[in-house]
């Protein structure tokens, strides 16, 4: 444990913890008093200066069965209570064999860790990942000061969950609108220039010498200071967890921001699908590594088979045995493979909503094409199970909120300034009189037209059992705080779902209730 605090919640319950022998303390200040008292807490200098037996760590290391458990990490919780997989050592090492494989990551490149260790990527491919690598890791003093230590740390490898890249997308966007004319024009013409020439690349064709010589211009003027925001030399932006919108990730390559997406799950070690370098096929996680195989049931879910697959869930063999059938892992999302092997993923098979009209709609590509149709929408969430028609809820960003009211005179530059700051310093945080700006912001009769207007946007990339009838417009956004989102900020639907029901009902049953974006 690290320092007096910790220190304390143990001592707080020592009495319970018959089995505890020792406490290896790191940063004893404040804590020598209670050391001379206690001998089972040991500073962590001690632990050094202890000679080394050679023979009895080899004897530990042979006597390690591979497949016996390493770790147990703890699913996020986003379909039901979270369960404990049981991820074994072999497990372990067959991930770090085929991240070799498919990257090459060496000991000269430079990570910046934020997420936390109970997050199965970072205890994994990140935690673990380094120690394979030998690949140097800074670590972020808190989340708050990611973006702004990103800059001094200058990483190689940046890997992160699609919120930032959404969050990042819509703050570039939200920029853009309050620049200067010649400016947002400048910059259009850029993002224009940039993805033609991803939609060629991904298309298979070539680029015309002309689009290479605006892209050299367009890089200069504007994809160049865009990349500084991260350090400048990032040679892979890795993702995973949710889908991203074509249009966003799109937009980031063309920016030269190399996002590689992957597929995986605590239950497969974390990693099945991924693009990599000269494979990449945006929109898809890309095709199996050479761990696993993959199949699409007849019901459209996703499974993979292979040494990558868990032990089972701790203390609970009716869910492993729900969960791995025939050495088959049944993931629970639901996707397709396209010609050339790639897998797309569509949603969590919980998450399917069936219409009324029995029709099978993915709530996250709608949801991903709201957020991409406007940069003051934070979060969506679409609702229809059981309905003749699709209603959607919205949040809307405090950061764009707080531009949006400077820029309309609603509050003036001090106070935005310091909404910002504080922003800045905690993106999660919301002071009372930011939240109250937020309650201001949503229920603005501009803002609302604004939402409408995005919305049918959105509509226009959808089939027409997807369309958006209705939406209303929270006056918060989702928090993990309210049990709405899990620390990686995905969508807790059950939890958002029983929530808002009142909502959910409210808009079909009250015509004058919520926005109407299409007559139903």
């Amino acid at each position: 444990v690290e320092g007096i605090e910790e220190v304390n919640k143990i001592l707080a319950r020592r009495d319970e913890l018959s089995n505890l022998e020792k406490v290896i303390v790191w940063n004893s200040t404040g804590v020598e008093s209670l050391m001379e008292a206690h001998d089972w807490l040991v500073p962590f200098e001690r632990v050094l200066q202890t000679p080394v037996d050679r023979t009895a760590i080899e004897a530990r290391v042979a006597a390690v069965d591979p497949m016996s458990t390493a770790i147990i990490v703890y699913t996020s919780g986003t379909t039901g209570p979270p369960k404990g997989a049981m991820i074994s050592h072999d497990n372990i090492m067959t991930v770090m064999k085929d991240q070799d494989e498919a990257f090459a990551i060496n000991e000269d490149d430079v990570g910046l860790s934020f997420l936390p260790m109970a997050h199965v990527a970072e205890r994994i491919l990140a935690f673990y990942g380094r120690i394979n690598t030998g690949m140097g890791t800074y670590f972020a003093s808190s989340i708050a000061k990611v973006l702004e230590e990103v800059v001094e740390v200058k990483p190689t490898i940046f890997g992160s969950v699609p919120r930032i890249f959404e969050k990042a997308y819509a703050k570039i966007m939200s920029t853009v609108e309050q620049a200067p004319p010649t400016r947002q024009r400048i910059f259009r013409w850029a993002e224009r220039v940039g993805r033609e020439a991803v939609q060629l690349w991904q298309g298979g064709k070539p680029i015309p010498f002309g689009l290479k010589l605006k892209y050299r211009l367009a890089d200069r003027l504007v994809f160049s200071k865009l990349r500084a925001v991260f350090g400048g030399r990032v040679r892979y932006f890795i993702t995973g967890a949710a889908p991203i919108a074509p249009e966003i990730l799109e937009f980031f390559w063309a920016a030269g921001f190399p996002i590689y997406e992957m597929y995986g799950m605590t239950e497969s070690t974390v990693i099945t699908h991924a693009n990599v370098p000269g494979q990449v096929k945006l929109g898809s996680v890309g095709r199996a590594l050479s761990i696993v195989e993959d199949r699409i049931a007849d019901d459209g879910e996703i499974l993979v088979r292979g040494k990558c697959v868990f032990q089972g869930y701790y203390k609970n063999p009716q869910a492993t045995a729900e969960t791995v059938v025939d050495g088959w892992l049944y993931t629970g999302d639901v996707g397709k493979k396209d010609d050339d092997g790639c897998v797309h993923i569509l949603d969590r098979k919980k998450h399917i909503i069936i219409t009324a009209g029995g029709k099978n709609l993915t709530p996250a590509n709608i949801e991903n094409e709201i957020k991409a149709s406007d940069p003051m929408i934070s979060q969506a969430h679409a609702h229809g199970d059981k309905r003749k028609y699709l209603v959607a809820l919205v949040t809307i960003g405090a950061g764009e909120a707080v531009d949006w009211a400077r820029q309309e005179g609603k509050i003036d530059g001090a106070t935005a300034d310091e909404h910002i700051k504080a922003l800045t310093e905690n993106p999660l945080g919301r002071s009372k009189e930011l939240q109250a700006l937020l309650v201001k912001v949503s229920n603005d009769a501009n803002i609302q037209r604004r939402i409408v207007a995005s919305v049918k946007k959105a509509n226009q990339t959808l089939s027409r059992v997807e369309t958006i009838k209705k939406v209303y417009v929270l006056d918060r956004e989702f928090s993990v705080e309210d049990d709405e989102l899990t620390p990686t900020l995905k969508l807790k639907r059950k939890n958002v779902e029983a929530k808002f029901q009142q909502t959910f009902d409210q808009l079909y049953d009250d015509e004058a209730f919520g926005l109407v974006v299409v007559s139903a």
